[in-house]
């Protein structure tokens, strides 16, 4: 038997060949039996042409479905087509969050004129979404929730379920709340199912798991998420009165993109995709790029420092790059550390300076350990003990050196509200660089001077 992803890359596959043959209409139809997630993926793996092309052939049912599994800025270049109320139309069939997450990646501007086309239950939903950034829970919640009071029995839970027509997705706890809307508990609806029908909720629900404050970071999210294996938490606002839930989808996304984001921001990107043009792509990464240039010309400043000495001693021309790789190397091995406990939430005030005493006592150890094996590799390389010394003292001091920038600087540079991945590895390439080369040739001049 076919499993789902065989088939669903099999579609992809009949859709584009259809695409090189150029048959509109069987393409239309192969896109009419395939589910949304697997017409966003195969749109976002298109170029800009191609894209535009799908989407029109996408039937209107399917339309704000696929909207909501594209990416934000092909999503944007959709919606940049359609008029507010088309927009309004298409966002109205969606959940809250995921029309917080459209709405919010839109001009102030277009968002008036969508909401002002809605219906007014429809506007007061998502403006209670809108009220909250994007990157705390309240911009992450859905408003759609299923609450019960504690004095209800089992039967009336259940008898109450059943006047439902559809459940809101990932319903895996019911919400227990008081007269003033207060959160209370929860109610797993596993323990719904098995419990005695004459059991009231307030026996059996589940007290002890505390709501998400509306104000809290969609990092912090993602991570409570993950350590205790929810599937969905309550939202409540300062007073405790609960105003949404958060599922386990929605936290997906979170992490999807911040890994995307760190991704890109650490190869000096922008967080266009693959198929972003030509013309967009190449200004962002012309800046990156002079940035390293600008690093690189106060590296090469410090070898111009000692060019008589590398002139007078050839072979330092044919080490230095050892000095700095090695450096270069050790410091992002630190850096890779901290910036990953910082996303994990594993750095406080009480681990912070052991992650540091740590990370120098490796470069230590590694450093004594390199520092002797180039040492005696260049000795016999160029048959000179002391350019074997050299580097050995050179390396000792880079991959110190390396180990205490990589290792403060995420720390440094979030106390300055500077996201760590996108400056971290520019900052240190830097110090490894000059300090390298500057150990290197500074001993180098002393002992040949």
């Amino acid at each position: 038997m076919v499993d789902m992803s065989a088939q669903a890359s099999i579609a992809v596959t009949r859709v584009t060949d259809a695409l090189r043959s150029g048959t509109p209409s069987d393409i239309a139809s192969l896109l009419a039996d395939m589910s949304p997630g697997d017409i966003a993926h195969l749109i976002n793996s298109s170029p800009p042409t191609t894209r535009d092309e799908l989407w029109t052939l996408l039937d209107h049912e399917q339309e704000a479905d696929v909207l909501n599994e594209l990416p934000d800025d092909i999503r944007n270049h959709f919606l940049a087509e359609l008029r507010p109320e088309a927009v309004a139309e298409l966002i109205a069939q969606l959940d809250d969050d995921d029309v917080a997450d459209i709405l919010h990646e839109l001009p102030q501007a277009d968002t008036d004129k969508i909401l002002d086309s809605l219906t007014t239950d429809d506007r007061e939903r998502f403006e209670t979404v809108l009220s909250y950034p994007d990157d705390v829970a309240g911009g992450l919640m859905s408003t759609d929730t299923l609450t019960i009071r504690a004095d209800l029995t089992m039967d009336v839970v259940l008898r109450y379920l059943r006047r439902h027509t559809r459940l809101p997705e990932n319903t895996d706890s019911l919400i227990v709340v008081n007269r003033d809307d207060r959160y209370v508990g929860l109610l797993p609806v596993r323990t719904l199912l098995v419990s005695d029908p004459n059991t009231s909720v307030r026996e059996m629900m589940k007290t002890e798991r505390e709501p998400l404050d509306a104000m809290t970071s969609a990092d912090e999210v993602a991570r409570r998420f993950e350590r205790n294996d929810w599937i969905s938490a309550p939202v409540v606002d300062p007073d405790g009165k609960l105003i949404g839930r958060i599922t386990i989808d929605d936290v997906v996304d979170v992490i999807r993109e911040q890994a995307d984001h760190s991704l890109a921001v650490m190869a000096g990107l922008g967080d266009g995709d693959a198929f972003t043009p030509v013309l967009s792509t190449a200004p962002q990464r012309a800046v990156w790029l002079a940035i390293n240039l600008a690093t690189a010309i106060l590296a090469a400043s410090v070898i111009g420092v000692f060019q008589d000495t590398i002139e007078k001693v050839v072979a330092l021309a044919v080490l230095m790059p050892i000095v700095a790789s090695m450096g270069g190397i050790a410091g992002t091995q630190s850096l890779t550390v901290l910036i990953r406990a910082m996303a994990m939430g594993q750095i406080n005030d009480r681990t912070e300076m052991w992650l540091v005493r740590r990370e120098i006592l490796v470069s230590i150890i590694n450093g004594l350990l390199w520092a002797a094996v180039i040492a005696v590799i260049a000795s016999y390389w160029f048959g000179d003990i002391t350019l074997g010394i050299i580097i050995a003292f050179a390396i000792v001091i880079n991959l110190i050196t390396a180990g205490i920038a990589g290792a403060s600087l995420p720390l440094i540079l979030d106390r300055l509200d500077i996201d760590p991945a996108l400056a971290g590895g520019v900052v240190l390439t830097t110090i490894t660089d000059v300090v390298g080369f500057l150990a290197f040739l500074g001993l180098a001049a002393y002992f040949y001077g």
